[in-house]
């Protein structure tokens, strides 16, 4: 069977990806200290969560979808929710998101990771798409990701990186943001790990498309609204040419605007 599966690869003219198992692992809770319960907040009749879990959907490169939620009783509601609509879920720490990431991993066997935050209901499958595929084509590469260097709207942020990388990162990570937040320590540490940038042609960092204030959560709403017509399949520059000519809808989160330094 490998051998008929490698003979395919050769045919098509890829290279057998290293990776047997891909999985996207959406973190999410609903203790929010700006927005509590945002992951489940109606974006397009449904909670936030789930309209982003079905356009995530649309990945055609990863093999799992998952939700990694917090043992916190809080979260039983997201939980429910998962199990409702049959999406994976996995529980684990509050506070220490990298754990919670490698649980996760280890639960559902990954062997290439794909970050996403759930306060990112715009999140573009074919973008997604493209940061693992910059991965798998680069067999010696760790960590791939579109935050590094500032071109992608807040909110379009896709982050993929083996588990070898997330164990040595779990094993080692010593700050205290350094576990909150997944993944810094991968990205500071060159000298450790072989890091891929991905910059996007057209710098489009001045957009702002999470969900962390009310304000953030009509702005989306709106914009879902605006572009029903694709079926929520819409793209991102979709919603770029939406937003630039569309004056009312750039007021209403414009005073959150602010470059973020991730570094």
């Amino acid at each position: 069977m490998l051998l008929v599966l490698f003979l395919q690869w050769m045919v098509a003219g890829q290279q057998p990806s290293l990776y047997m198992k891909i999985a996207i692992i959406i973190q999410a809770r609903m203790g929010s200290t700006r927005l509590p319960g945002k992951v489940l907040k109606e974006v397009n009749n449904e909670p936030m969560l789930l309209f982003q879990y079905k356009r995530l959907q649309e990945v055609k490169m990863a093999d799992l979808i998952c939700i990694a939620t917090t043992t916190n009783e809080s979260d039983n509601v997201i939980v429910d929710l998962c199990l409702d609509n049959n999406i994976p879920v996995f529980r684990g720490s509050e506070n220490n998101v990298l754990k919670r990431y490698i649980d996760t991993a280890n639960h559902f066997n990954a062997d290439l990771i794909v970050r996403i935050n759930s306060d990112c209901p715009l999140i573009d499958s074919f973008e997604v798409d493209a940061v693992i595929k910059k991965m798998i084509d680069r067999p010696n590469v760790d960590y791939v990701s579109n935050i590094l260097e500032e071109s992608f709207p807040v909110g379009m942020h896709i982050e993929v990186f083996s588990k070898n990388a997330l164990e040595k990162a779990f094993l080692e990570a010593k700050e205290p943001d350094e576990k909150e937040h997944v993944t810094p320590y991968i990205y500071r540490n060159s000298h450790k790990f072989n890091i891929l940038s991905v910059v996007n042609t057209i710098d489009l960092s001045h957009h702002r498309w999470t969900v962390d204030y009310q304000e953030d959560l009509v702005f989306i709403q709106k914009v879902v609204s605006l572009l029903s017509h694709t079926m929520n399949r819409f793209k991102m520059m979709d919603v770029v040419e939406l937003v630039e000519n569309t004056p009312d809808l750039q007021i209403i989160n414009h005073m959150y605007k602010k470059k973020q330094n991730l570094l």
